[in-house]
């Protein structure tokens, strides 16, 4: 039983994996996701005031 069941996580976790990858590298390289990612990037160049704390 434990065999089987190792087996089956192995090889259908492996292929998750795989598929949650390709998923999330099609998502930051999907064309209309560019300006959101570029915006993202430069957030920490903009200088901002300093705030009345």
């Amino acid at each position: 039983m434990y065999e089987m069941l190792a087996s089956f996580a192995q090889t259908w976790g492996l292929g998750f994996f795989v598929l949650m990858f390709l998923v999330a590298v099609a998502y930051a390289l999907w064309p209309g996701n560019r300006d959101t990612f570029r915006e993202a990037a430069h957030q920490p160049l903009i200088e901002k005031a300093p705030s009345d704390d």
